[in-house]
């Protein structure tokens, strides 16, 4: 994959290949929770004279994939016309035929594309079949978009795992609880919200039993659009608990991590407690941290840490990583960490 923009002659009409790109990417935002398992996927289309004349996102599974639901809204339009598409047109009989069948048989000129499948079904021989049709195929358009877009997807397909997201909520000086368990509401609305969608978009949620003994987490979507993930529990779950029904676990979390992505799932969201998260971060298992602070301080040395387990006894074994983003939710902050990448930018 070219992890550069290319330079083209934009057609005469219409906008440059990034800015061409971000259509589909935001066609493909509007599909982010109903496309699981498959990858939301947005396409665009423009006519022979740069014209765009249609776009399309991917459906419910067993629907048609973003190309061929772009490509039958433009018609003959398409024909001599330009597809821009986030990911690799498939070339494998799935529940659906191969995108590229359509594609050729549409007889668009070109097509754009943000970034290769790694999908061993796939990977190149999209782009191979229709260079070998006479299509003009150009890759790496927006790559860095694109696959931040599509991460939990590109992840699992790499790896055979589903991406593992562990999101936490603290104040400023890093506590998550008084020392009386208390812990409601440490996040701001806003940020809640936020919470409530990464849900949506994961498959699977998972807490520690220590978590649901002492919160009785429902772990459920309400302040968002989109179905409940499985719910999974490191340990037993007591009888009654709210995060009935769910799946209690008792093997290795590497071996979760092996099932799920045996199933299928593209995402798990991990929400506590400070044990669970402290070991799937010295198990290397934590792929993006995700740290509401709110602006309150607990003070002194008590009360519940953000990170369980022994901790560094001496600075050089810090934990070192890379921050990849800081933003401002409501009254709070939001912070995303790779903890998988050292300061040198190279991972661990």
């Amino acid at each position: 994959m070219n992890d550069t923009t290319p330079t083209l002659d934009t057609p005469p009409g219409s906008t440059d290949p990034d800015q061409l790109m971000g259509m589909a990417i935001a066609a493909a935002q509007r599909v982010r929770v109903t496309a699981r398992p498959n990858p939301w996927v947005g396409a665009v289309v423009l006519s022979e004279d740069g014209i765009v004349i249609a776009d399309g996102a991917t459906e419910p599974v067993g629907g048609r994939h973003a190309e061929v639901v772009a490509l039958e809204a433009a018609g003959e339009r398409a024909r001599g016309g330009t597809l821009v598409v986030t990911l690799e047109p498939c070339s494998h009989h799935g529940r659906t035929p191969p995108c590229v069948d359509a594609v050729i048989a549409a007889g668009v000129a070109r097509v754009l594309i943000g970034v290769e499948d790694p999908d061993p079904r796939v990977s190149g021989q999209g782009v191979r079949r229709l260079r070998e049709a006479g299509v003009e195929v150009t890759t790496g358009v927006a790559s860095d978009t694109v696959a931040e877009q599509l991460a939990a997807y590109l992840h699992q397909r790499r790896t055979g795992r589903p991406m593992v997201i562990a999101k936490m909520a603290a104040t400023l000086d890093g506590r998550t609880a008084a020392p009386d368990g208390t812990s409601n509401w440490i996040s701001g609305e806003e940020a809640r919200r936020e919470v409530h969608q990464m849900r949506a978009e994961s498959d699977v949620v998972l807490v520690g039993a220590g978590t649901v003994r002492a919160d009785d987490p429902r772990l459920t979507v309400r302040d968002a659009d989109g179905p409940d993930p499985l719910r999974v529990v490191l340990g037993a779950a007591p009888e009654g608990a709210k995060v009935h029904p769910c799946l209690q676990w008792t093997d290795t979390p590497e071996a979760l991590l092996d099932q799920l992505g045996s199933e299928g799932h593209l995402q798990l969201l991990v929400e506590g407690g400070a044990e669970t998260i402290s070991t799937l971060l010295e198990r290397d298992l934590v792929d993006c941290l995700v740290v509401y602070l709110a602006p309150s301080i607990h003070g002194g040395s008590s009360g519940h840490h953000l990170v369980g387990g022994v901790g560094a006894t001496t600075i050089s074994e810090l934990r070192r990583g890379r921050f990849l983003s800081v933003r401002q939710v409501g009254e709070d902050i939001r912070v995303e960490f790779d903890p998988r990448m050292g300061s040198n930018g190279e991972e661990r």
